[in-house]
């Protein structure tokens, strides 16, 4: 998917973007590619690709939950930022906060942020569970998403904690979708979400399956989840 490719299909899609936006998604390319040669940020480097399999992926959720009607976001282990800051190029009026483990990744997401002028994003450096139990994050975002970080089980407890009452976790999701939804069915329970939609859907160009759930926090987490650092991942709620 080339630049123009990737253009039109948005505009398809209902989202027409501006000289500067398009300009902004050019510049992130150009710097994802530079400091993907100092730090490993992903093995997707080619134009095309980084179009399709990133950028185009990453707003694809946009397609399914209406990010007009929220404002905070925050994106669990975005590495390089996806797909919170595609999301934000398109929907300016986000307030996104990206929480990752990898200070490295940290440093590229500020200059990042600054060479493409954005604002109202804001970078952590945290694992997950301990951000997820500081109060100044916990139950505080309109909705919580994720891509690629972890299977649902393990996901649910690292961003179901941070969505406030009422707002939503949208996680996306490759073709293992239906079979980790249902190892993850009693963790979601657990902690006070409920599936409201899933979709399942094609990427562009290669026709690989993705499928996106959108969760609704229906009540509070319990005080003791998320649980610490590494527990999740060796111990989830199944």
């Amino acid at each position: 998917m080339n630049q123009q490719q990737f253009i039109e299909a948005l505009k398809e899609m209902g989202i027409e973007l501006s000289d500067t936006q398009i300009e902004q998604f050019n510049k992130y390319f150009e710097l994802l590619v530079e400091w993907n040669e100092k730090m490993n940020l992903t093995a997707i480097t080619d134009l095309e690709g980084v179009y399709l399999k990133h950028f185009y992926d990453s707003i694809s959720a946009s397609f399914y939950f209406d990010f007009t009607k929220v404002e905070s976001v925050c994106d669990v282990g975005a590495g390089a930022g996806f797909p919170s800051l595609p999301i934000k190029i398109c929907f300016p009026h986000l307030h996104v906060t990206i929480v990752d483990s990898l200070n490295k990744r940290i440093t590229f997401l500020n200059h990042l942020s600054e060479q493409l002028q954005l604002d109202n994003v804001t970078f952590v450096h945290s694992r997950a569970e301990e951000f997820g139990q500081n109060d100044k994050y916990r139950e505080k975002y309109d909705v919580v998403t994720a891509r690629a970080v972890a299977r649902l089980s393990v996901l649910s407890e690292l961003c179901i904690p941070l969505a406030k009452e009422g707002g939503s976790f949208v996680a996306l999701k490759a073709a293992a979708g239906p079979e980790e939804l249902k190892d993850a069915k009693k963790a979601i329970t657990t902690l006070g979400a409920a599936l409201k939609e899933e979709f399942s859907y094609l990427l562009p160009v290669e026709e690989s399956e993705r499928t996106l759930y959108i969760f609704d926090k229906i009540k509070k987490t319990p005080k003791k989840y998320p649980r610490k650092p590494g527990v999740p991942n060796k111990t989830p709620i199944i």
